[in-house]
């Protein structure tokens, strides 16, 4: 059986490439072993290229449980539903899944949990590595623009931001599962 903590893992794991020492702090936290986490992984993989995969909004139901919230959203055009989860190794976060009307997912990743206070996002300063999502930064940066991710659960934004002097910067934020992973300064001071 695959549960909440195994889920935990394969976030973890995807986040790996861009901050290890995070990931390391966070698996010993959990009090698991980095063959726990690839095999977590390797399960959850074998999940999703399984002939008889379940499709990703009935896979998440039967990882994580009942939602802890279900609401209507409207995004464009299209109207949908929010799922969110508690993860308990980030408590001020939710898993989100957006659910189209035909029960299709549409997007999945990491938000800020209702009611808990976003982080302060004035300067490159305040951009720290998991301590902001994709649309804490497009609002606090706006207008951010979409950048292509590197896999399906890492997204990118590109926007400007104020150095410590005050200077604006063009940057590039990269995010895995929404949760932002680091940023880079396109132009030298």
């Amino acid at each position: 059986m695959f549960t909440v903590s195994d889920f935990q893992l394969v976030l973890l794991r995807r986040m790996a490439d861009h901050n290890p020492d995070l990931v390391e702090d966070a698996r010993h936290e959990l009090g698991v072993s980095l063959a726990d986490m690839r095999e977590a992984n390797k399960r959850w993989q074998a999940m999703l290229r399984s002939p008889r995969a379940r499709a990703a909004a009935s896979r998440y139901r039967s990882v994580l449980g009942t939602p802890e919230s279900v609401t209507p959203r409207r995004i464009g055009d299209l109207e949908c539903e929010s799922w969110l989860w508690p993860v308990p190794l980030w408590p001020d976060l939710r898993f989100e899944v957006l659910v189209a009307a035909n029960g299709v997912a549409w997007n999945e990743w990491l938000v800020r949990a209702p009611g808990a206070p976003s982080p302060a996002l004035t300067t490159l300063a305040d951009l720290h590595p998991w301590t902001c999502t994709v649309d804490e930064v497009a609002r606090a940066f706006a207008p951010a623009r979409p950048l292509e991710g590197t896999a399906p659960t890492r997204w990118g934004l590109s926007f400007t931001a104020p150095d410590g002097t005050g200077t604006r910067r063009e940057c590039a934020a990269e995010f895995t599962w929404g949760l932002l992973q680091r940023v880079e300064v396109r132009e030298a001071p």
